[in-house]
């Protein structure tokens, strides 16, 4: 069956195409977009990288994009910031030049230090595209890092945490500068769906309904579900599933604990609904997806 087929499993990658894991917590990569994209004819398909942050560079070119399911035509300069496990595609314009930045949520904090927090906040709370009015300053950041990556040079490692923090920063200068340019309706319409995600960050393992956000909110459950459907493209309902079984996620690659307590945890009261939420939701049995990623990992 093709990856991209309803019903199919998607793909779970270190690397697109490579069936490798991260060993070292602190691990980073970066190649430019022609150096994988090239050999798959310039797409990319339907897949995931569990426990990865990556952002896609578009310095020159574009083509056509996929983040969980929302299919967007991207022109540069742009970047795609893509959190761990969203299912995510590619077909780039043939020639398209850029770079794909991959790293674990240690190097994501890095020598940012408190920074890191802001960087999961502006860039990684969901998939997003941010423009870039220039593409210039990190194209040349784009290229140190390359550099160093494929060089032993001396202080290697503590240049890698400036570059990727700088990198990260002007990163979430562009998507916090692209904000402040909207209108005030828009900018009123990003401030009450941040106060919702804000929200949901707070209460999703309390497993609350709709209308309470949205009476906390002081808004109606219908204008919820419009304003989340026109910023991320999906229902209040969806986004607050969609944490929950982020968490779910983190926990199963990350927490050695069995599913049930999990599941209690997660504010299920019982054990054997949680897999079938997180079965749904996934194709797979929490322990399934548990035993995928230990395999990936022998």
């Amino acid at each position: 069956m093709h990856p991209d087929a309803p019903g199919a499993a998607i793909p779970r990658f270190f690397l697109y195409g490579d069936a490798g894991t991260v060993a070292d917590a602190e691990f980073f990569h970066i190649e430019d977009i022609r150096s994988r994209s090239e050999r798959y004819d310039w797409e990319i398909g339907t897949h995931t990288h569990p426990g990865l942050y990556q952002v896609v560079f578009f310095l020159d070119g574009g083509g056509e994009l996929t983040l969980d399911g929302r299919r967007s035509a991207v022109t540069a300069p742009l970047a795609a910031a893509i959190p761990p496990g969203v299912v995510h595609a590619f077909r780039f314009t043939p020639g398209t030049h850029g770079y794909v930045l991959t790293l674990t949520a240690a190097m994501l904090s890095g020598e940012a230090g408190n920074a890191g927090r802001m960087f999961e906040d502006v860039l990684f709370r969901q998939p997003q595209v941010i423009p870039l009015e220039s593409a210039a300053p990190m194209a040349a950041l784009l290229e140190q890092l390359q550099a160093e990556f494929h060089e032993d040079a001396a202080g290697r490692a503590k240049m890698v945490e400036w570059l990727v923090c700088a990198l990260l920063m002007l990163l979430a200068r562009s998507r916090l500068q692209a904000a402040d340019a909207a209108t005030p309706a828009d900018r009123a319409r990003h401030e009450l769906f941040a106060r919702f995600r804000a929200l949901v960050e707070a209460h999703y393992a309390e497993h609350w309904l709709v209308p309470r956000y949205a009476e906390l909110l002081h808004t109606t459950e219908s204008t919820l579900n419009r304003l989340c459907q026109a910023v991320a493209g999906r229902s209040a309902f969806e986004l607050t599933q969609d944490r929950l079984l982020l968490e779910a996620r983190r926990k199963l690659i990350y927490i050695a604990a069995p599913v049930s307590r999990i599941a209690y945890e997660l504010g299920f009261q019982d054990p054997a609904y949680f897999c079938r939420f997180f079965r749904r939701r996934t194709g797979l049995t929490p322990s399934a997806f548990r035993r995928q990623g230990m395999e990936g990992e022998g």
